[in-house]
């Protein structure tokens, strides 16, 4: 915890930033740790593993996000390989909501082509490989 406040520390330092701003960047790394702990007691079992026993192909999303939130890109994509996917595509349909952009949709459509992808081939993958 104290090492991500002198990492942001000297990162604020090298550009120059007030002091005040530095404890504002400590604080808001504390509060991250805070919430990423928080977040991996309360995290929510997946009713269909829950009735089944086998993997849904949402299962791993919430753990993966958790390790994106740490910093940890390859967890995170070892995790759930379509997370990074899914929040781009989650982002770029609230911006294109909010700014009009993809006038017929065609950006959105390919990333929903690519993310849905992503996510049918990764969990044959796991299912393959678990129950093989």
């Amino acid at each position: 915890m104290t090492a991500i406040f002198f990492v942001n520390i000297s990162c604020c330092l090298r550009y120059n930033w007030t002091i005040w701003s530095c404890k504002k960047m400590g604080m808001l790394s504390v509060c991250l740790l805070n919430i990423n702990s928080w977040l991996q007691n309360h995290l929510i079992p997946c009713p269909f593993k829950k009735l089944t026993g086998i993997d849904c192909p949402g299962c791993g999303f919430q753990r993966s996000i958790l390790a994106l939130i740490k910093g940890n890109l390859s967890e995170s994509l070892h995790l759930y390989p379509a997370a990074i996917p899914f929040i781009i595509t989650a982002l770029f349909v609230a911006f294109a909501a909010k700014f009009k952009v993809d006038k017929k949709d065609l950006i959105k459509k390919t990333l929903y082509m690519i993310t849905g992808s992503i996510i049918m081939i990764s969990y044959i993958y796991k299912i393959y490989h678990l129950y093989a």
